[in-house]
């Protein structure tokens, strides 16, 4: 599985209180991996320098403000916009298959 987060390296105007994009990709990563394992890929693609057709068409979108950034986009669907929650990506993973290789109690 593949999610892709659309963002530039300077934080969306309406969204001052979010992280920048890139580091919303490399926290979404760490925290996938730890409940999921390896199964989930996290790319960081800047607005500005579209790689596919279908980065083409995100970033265009979020260049004309219909998507604020960081935009977390999964299948064609999008998860999360502007500041991004885990909880409709886990949704999203667990929705395709995915479970959690540990429990989130932590023992003390």
């Amino acid at each position: 599985m593949k999610l892709t987060v659309y963002g530039a390296e300077s934080v969306c105007s309406s969204c001052v209180q979010a992280p920048p994009a890139r580091a919303t990709a490399e926290w979404l990563s760490a925290a996938i991996g730890r409940k999921y394992g390896d199964g989930v890929t996290v790319r960081y693609v800047d607005i500005y320098e579209p790689k596919t057709e279908e980065d083409r068409l995100y970033c265009t979108k979020v260049a004309a403000n219909e998507f604020f950034y960081p935009l977390v986009v999964a299948g064609g669907r999008v998860l999360g916009e502007g500041v991004v929650t885990l909880k409709p990506i886990f949704q999203f993973l667990e929705q395709h298959g995915f479970q959690a290789v540990r429990s989130d109690e932590r023992s003390g």
